[in-house]
This record gives structure tokens, C-alpha cells and sequence, in this order.
């Protein structure tokens, strides 16, 4: 017998059972640490829901903050264009220089509004008066007419600077100078025309639409109260009657001889004796200066080289620049109503 051999029977190795896999840990005590860990921390998302408000808060006035520096600096950048704008118009007249010819525009409809208003044709002659290098001035006049108002500054402005600066004004017409745009032209020393340039046109009109007997058809009532028998006149819902026509026509028939008056002023014996000359009918450039409404045909470089003997022409339009039209539009609405009464006025046109 082996000496390692043991004399006693030996029993079998008893096998290891395998590890049993994790057990995942049950809703019930997660609940119960949560609970505790609340419990024994109770800071934690209370401190995180207001941590979150608070910068929430911050950060809306921060926003809000920016937006009125934005706006702010918006207005501050407006008023700023507005005033070099302002200043701008104000001293930028041409420099005086070697002679020339002073051009100025009166395009496009005459009224107070417009480019062709007397507020800018006026500033613009009186920067081209006194300007020593300007020879003569002239009005560059493409327009079918306007204001009578308008046109009448604007004529009394160009005798008073000829007689002051002892300067002479030309009239150059392009497509069309009729009634209140002749108006202007009169008041100058001479006009010159394009052959087939429409030119004349010196009367008034006032118009307008009646309605009564539409609204009678559908049977519509008219309700207008008025404090004052005359308040309605013109209204076009209510029916003309003869005094309300009698007194329009009193008013046409002396703006109309003002117009005439005028006219008859500025051209004198040049004109020719025509009894439809005043009647309001219009002519061709080449009819006109038949007629003694014109003088010449010509366009602005002849006129500058001929006439004022100075061929370098610098323009001194005034032009509305973006500033002044918004600036104007900020008070379009103050004066609406009377905007509206002022285009029953009547038009030369």
C-alpha cells in the first residue's frame, strides 16, 4: 500500500452552484430612497425649479433691456438723419463758382405737397439769385398745372428776386406748361418752347360727381346735418342748387381773370389779340409763340449758350430727401381733414 494513500474512503467534491444573476431592486424602495433622500435633502429640486426661474427672469430682462437700447438708438440714429438732412438742405447750395446758368425744375403737378411746390421753387430761386456766378436763371417747367395759389407765390418770388438781384429769368417748357405752370411762366422774362410742346390751357375748373340720382334708384337716403344753410356746398350726395352754382361760378370767373391779369402782365404787348386766347383751349410750341405765349423755340443749351451766354448750367432743384418725407408723414394725418376741404379748391389745370 501506498504511504499517500489514506486508508479511509474518500467522498466525492460537492460541485459549486453557479452565482445567481442581480435582482434588479424593486419599485417600492426606490420610491422609499427617493422619499429619504427628499427628506434628508430637501433643498434639491426645490433649489433647481428656482435656480431655473431666476435666470429665466434675468434673462427676460435682459431681453427686454436690449430691446429698448435697440429702440432707443433707433430714434437716436432717425433724428440724427434728420437734422444733418435739415442741415444738409440748408447749406447745400451750389458753391459760387465761374459763370454759369442757374437751372431749377418745376416738373410734375403744382401743389404744396409735390417737388413743384412753392416752398421749393422758391428756396431754389433764391439760392440761385445770390449766387454771384449765376448769369441768369431759368425755370425748367414740364407740368400740366395745379395750384393757382401755389403758382402765384411763385410768380410774385420771381418779379421781386429779378428786381432785387437785377438778374434775368427764362422759362424753358419741355412736353407741357399749362395753366398754373403758364401761370409761373408769365412772370418770367421770356419762355422758350419745344415745336411741339403744349403750352396754354389759362383757365379754372373745379370738378367734381353728383350721385343723387343713383342713390334715388337704389334708394338710398341722404342724412346731412349741417349747422350753417351753405355748409354742404359741393356735397356730392345732395342735389346743386342754383344759388350754390351761381357762387362757384363767381369764384371760378375771378380766379380766372386773376389768371388773366397775370398773364396780361408778364407778356404784354407781346400778345397777340385772340378771343379764344383766354379760354382755356391749349396750343402746340410752334401755336404759341404765334400767339405771343412764347418766344422762341429752344431747349435749355441753347438757352444757356445763346441767351444767358454762359454754357455751364448747375441745377439748384430742391429735392425731398427721405428724412423729410418721413418727417412729413409722422404729421399726415393731424391736418387730414383739412387736406381734404383744400382739394375742393379749385385748379388750374
Amino acid at each position: 500500500m501506498d504511504n499517500n494513500e489514506s486508508p479511509y474512503p474518500q467522498e466525492a467534491p460537492k460541485e459549486t452552484p453557479p452565482p445567481e444573476p442581480p435582482r434588479a431592486a424593486s419599485p417600492a424602495p426606490v420610491a422609499a430612497a427617493a422619499a429619504s433622500a427628499s427628506k434628508a435633502s430637501p433643498e434639491g429640486w426645490e433649489r433647481a425649479a428656482l435656480e431655473k426661474l431666476v435666470f429665466a427672469t434675468l434673462d427676460e430682462q435682459r431681453r427686454n433691456r436690449r430691446w429698448r437700447m435697440f429702440r432707443s438708438m433707433a430714434w437716436l440714429v432717425f433724428f440724427l438723419i434728420l437734422l444733418w438732412a435739415i442741415a444738409l438742405r440748408g447749406s447745400g447750395t451750389p458753391d459760387k463758382t465761374s459763370p454759369h446758368t442757374a437751372v431749377i425744375d418745376v416738373k410734375g403737378e403744382i401743389d404744396s405737397e409735390g417737388e413743384a411746390s412753392a416752398e421749393f421753387v422758391v428756396a431754389a430761386m433764391r439760392s440761385a439769385f445770390e449766387d454771384d456766378g449765376a448769369r441768369g436763371i431759368v425755370l425748367l417747367i414740364n407740368s400740366p398745372g395745379g395750384s393757382p395759389v401755389q403758382a402765384g407765390i411763385i410768380n410774385d418770388e420771381i418779379k421781386r428776386l429779378r428786381a432785387k438781384y437785377n438778374k434775368p429769368v427764362y422759362a424753358v417748357v419741355e412736353e407741357s406748361c399749362a395753366s398754373a405752370a403758364y401761370y409761373i411762366a408769365a412772370g418770367t422774362d421770356k419762355i422758350y418752347v419745344d415745336k411741339a410742346s403744349i403750352v396754354g390751357s389759362i383757365g379754372v375748373l373745379l370738378d367734381g360727381f353728383g350721385f343723387v340720382g343713383l342713390m334715388d334708384k337704389l334708394g338710398v337716403e341722404r342724412r346731412l346735418m349741417t349747422a350753417g344753410e351753405n355748409k354742404g356746398f359741393l356735397d356730392p350726395f345732395s342735389p346743386q342748387t342754383e344759388k350754390h352754382r351761381e357762387h362757384a361760378q363767381q369764384m371760378l370767373d375771378q380766379v380766372h381773370q386773376q389768371f388773366i391779369s397775370v398773364v396780361k402782365a408778364g407778356r404784354g404787348k407781346r400778345l397777340k389779340d385772340s378771343p379764344e386766347l383766354f379760354s382755356g383751349l391749349f396750343w402746340t410750341g410752334q401755336q404759341a409763340v404765334d400767339m405771343g405765349l412764347a418766344d422762341g423755340l429752344g431747349n435749355l443749351d441753347y438757352v444757356a449758350r445763346e441767351v444767358v451766354k454762359a454754357e455751364d448750367v448747375v441745377d439748384y432743384t430742391r429735392h425731398a430727401n427721405v428724412a423729410e418725407r418721413l418727417a412729413k408723414k409722422f404729421g399726415t394725418s393731424i391736418g387730414e381733414g383739412a387736406i381734404k376741404a383744400l382739394h375742393m379748391m379749385p385748379s388750374l389745370r
